[in-house]
């Protein structure tokens, strides 16, 4: 069975981003988010910042915190685990 936290991110990521024909699945936890990964750009980051801010409570203080938080689905997952309140993360 998958980690709960990590499908939730997939498909916040997905509808934050309007990404079309990419379903949770198609995501690998470990890709690169950015570059070679799902490419996303730098207003992808600030859009999923933002997202990720009001989902979970955490804060996310600056361009270095939110390049390695964002470095893949595993790395966003540990960043919110360590952060976020257990009942928003809900696992």
């Amino acid at each position: 069975m998958g980690d709960p936290l990590k499908l939730r991110l997939k498909e916040l990521i997905i509808r934050t981003l309007k990404l079309e024909g990419v379903q949770a699945g198609d995501l690998r936890d470990d890709a690169p988010l950015f570059g070679s990964g799902l490419d996303l750009d730098s207003i992808d980051a600030l859009e999923l910042v933002v997202s990720l801010e009001k989902e979970y409570g955490i804060k996310i203080a600056s361009s270095e915190e939110s390049r390695q938080a964002l470095a893949s689905i595993d790395h966003l997952a540990e960043f919110i685990r360590t952060r976020a309140a257990k009942e928003r993360v809900g696992s």
